[in-house]
């Protein structure tokens, strides 16, 4: 229900969001162990084909800056949204100044940090220079992959049951 509401508040605000977005101050990087993705995708060339979680929802692991991160596809969402203790791994922490996007989800209106991610890697896919919101952990459960990095693929598309990114 959170995550529902974050892409509603999302999808509303992203638009007059990415026309002004700037880098989050960054701090010194760590290099904590993750744990793997429960989804299994396979990339093919330039092609990564994504089937569906037990939850109906389209799973991968990806990586930020060579670092890896587990991420929800969702073509819902404006822009690539990370919570917190995620993009503190990649050296994204937010000043509480830098907290002046507002965000609607379904326990209220949410603060969030534009900031700008230089490369996120999708099973062979690379994006640079990609458009994306820090949110509270308690406002963000999964990190979304959102339209910031897709529309910047060739294509991507749901077909059988999966997703397909094309690059």
């Amino acid at each position: 229900m959170i995550l529902a509401a974050v892409l509603v508040g999302l999808g509303t605000y992203m638009a007059q969001l990415a026309s002004s977005m700037s880098p989050a101050p960054a701090a010194a990087k760590s290099s904590p162990k993750l744990m793997p993705a429960q989804t299994v995708a396979q990339a093919s060339g330039r092609s990564l084909d994504i089937p569906r979680d037990a939850r109906g929802h389209f799973a991968a692991d990806g990586r930020i800056d060579g670092q890896r991160i587990n991420f929800m596809v969702d073509t819902g969402a404006s822009l690539v949204a990370l919570n917190e203790k995620s993009a503190a791994r990649f050296g994204l922490r937010p000043l509480r100044s830098d907290y002046n996007a507002t965000v609607s989800t379904a326990n209220g209106s949410v603060k969030a940090a534009r900031t700008r991610i230089a490369m996120i890697e999708l099973g062979g896919l690379v994006v640079r220079d990609v458009d994306a919101l820090v949110l509270p952990d308690e406002a963000l459960s999964e990190n979304l992959l959102g339209l910031s990095f897709l529309s910047k693929l060739k294509r991507f598309e749901y077909a059988n049951g999966r997703m397909v990114l094309e690059q």
